[in-house]
């Protein structure tokens, strides 16, 4: 019978760059996972801390290789979209990467700005792009962030009532942008995105209310759509009406001169992802170029907000498997000792594949298998890949526990589950380690949170 190892290697090209076998045993960016089992045991979460400054890095050079090849006459500006991990460690790794600023979503955002400027993580100059339909105490750190000279700090507008907050409350000169409202998917249940201003509205707002303020300028129009940056007719037919509506505005508005064109990279969530980031960044480049040459108007500079490809492949989710149970004659399932639903609440409630893998026993033979998480849950379970409609996983023995890992499970997922909280069943969330590389590359960890503990949860539950 063949080996997990025959698998793997007959289904995918491997080795890859992340994922190499040595001993039996898996190894994640060259961190021995087993290592890590042995130290820390599981359920555990861990960060690989220097993925997050390498993608950063690559999108920055191939963004500025880009700018070069077509002789754009701008410049690009890397912002990391906090929501996918407020996390420090991920803010402060960053962050330490030259010309990364910050895009913002929530009222709590902006304590989180207060910190990172008072260890010095950021500066007055940092790029602070303020996103999301703002409520009083949002409007209001705003405020006092450019009221102390955070000139830089830029709230991106999302309604037509917004400025008015800002007018009344911001004592010197300060930049706002434009959130356009941009057509959502054609399958989607709604035909505009309920974020932002409609494009009808964009240059009459502007005229009425910008221009004759005496201490706002209009600096930014932002752009975003739900579905990434895809090579698809959709995206480039929205990326282009966006960038004609921002060639029509500046012909108005001479203090305008850069555009966000929000995030949307994807991850590789599976084995066999392929994705073009050269060509599409490319692309992107020549198309804003081309418009705007066409419409005789000087290029803007461009910003992202990525996030999810920021700190998504970073993360990983390592478990043992506890048990298998036999439920009749072809339903075999292993269980974890963790549970999808709080752990990785993307594979519940949006479906989301991630890379498994085992993380020992590659030379033993497998089987077809169901994992099963901790919960009362029906749906508390993982039973297909991206590229299959099934899971294979070596056969448990009594010589040797299995382990298995989901990898790049970095973003959104301790928010969505409520890291710290309550979650279904009382499941606890996971210890949390993080692994980085000292000056001459040898692997460094540290144990950043312990696992959640009775006594917290009693007390939240108002029984301490």
């Amino acid at each position: 019978m063949k080996s997990y190892r025959d698998l793997i290697e007959q289904t995918f090209e491997f080795p890859q760059k992340e994922f190499k076998v040595r001993d039996h045993e898996l190894l994640f960016n060259d961190v021995p996972l087993m290592d890590i089992v042995k130290q820390y045991g599981t359920p555990l979460k861990l960060t690989y801390l220097p993925r997050i400054s390498e993608n950063i890095r690559y999108v920055q050079a191939t963004f500025q290789n880009a700018l070069e090849k077509t002789k754009y006459n701008g410049t690009y500006t890397y912002c990391y979209c906090t929501k996918s991990s407020h996390f420090s460690f991920v803010m402060e790794e960053a962050l330490k990467n030259k010309n990364v600023h910050m895009e913002t979503s929530s009222s709590f955002d902006i304590p989180i700005v207060r910190s990172l400027y008072n260890k010095g993580k950021v500066t007055k100059d940092t790029y602070v792009l303020c996103n999301g339909f703002k409520r009083p105490l949002y409007m209001q750190y705003i405020t006092e962030l450019l009221n102390d000279g955070f000139k830089n700090c830029i709230p991106i507008l999302d309604n037509l009532y917004e400025m008015d907050h800002y007018e009344a409350g911001v004592n010197v000169p300060y930049k706002v942008g434009i959130r356009v409202a941009a057509d959502e998917e054609p399958n989607f249940e709604f035909y505009t995105s309920r974020l932002g201003i409609r494009y009808s509205d964009i240059n009459s707002y502007y005229k009425e209310k910008i221009e004759k303020s005496e201490k706002a300028e209009l600096k930014l129009l932002h752009f975003f759509i739900n579905t990434g940056i895809k090579d698809t007719a959709y995206y480039w037919s929205e990326l282009s009406r966006f960038i004609f509506k921002y060639c029509e505005l500046k012909k108005i508005c001479p203090t305008l001169d850069s555009i966000d064109i929000g995030g949307g990279f994807p991850i590789k969530t599976s084995l066999t992802f392929q994705y073009d980031y050269k060509y599409m960044i490319e692309q992107i480049v020549e198309n804003i170029k081309w418009i705007c040459d066409k419409n005789n108007v000087p290029v803007p500079h461009i910003y992202t907000e990525f996030g999810s490809y920021t700190v998504g492949e970073s993360g990983a989710v390592l478990y043992q498997i506890i048990n298998e149970k036999l439920q009749n004659d072809k339903e075999l399932w292993y269980m974890i000792d963790g549970s999808f639903i709080t752990h990785l609440p993307d594979t519940w409630g949006m479906s989301q594949k991630y890379i498994l893998l085992a993380l020992n026993k590659w030379d033993d033979p497998y089987h077809k298998v169901n994992i099963g998480g901790l919960t009362c849950d029906s749906q508390d379970y993982y039973n297909s890949e991206a590229h299959t409609g099934e899971v294979f996983l070596p056969m448990r023995n009594d010589e040797e526990q299995l382990y298995v890992g989901f990898f790049h499970t970095g973003a959104y997922q301790e928010s969505l589950g409520g890291y710290g909280g309550i979650q279904h069943c009382l499941i606890p969330a996971p210890k949390h380690v993080l692994i980085d590389r000292n000056e001459d590359g040898e692997i460094t960890t540290s144990l950043f949170a312990t696992e959640q503990s009775s006594e917290s949860m009693m007390k939240l539950l108002g029984y301490a």
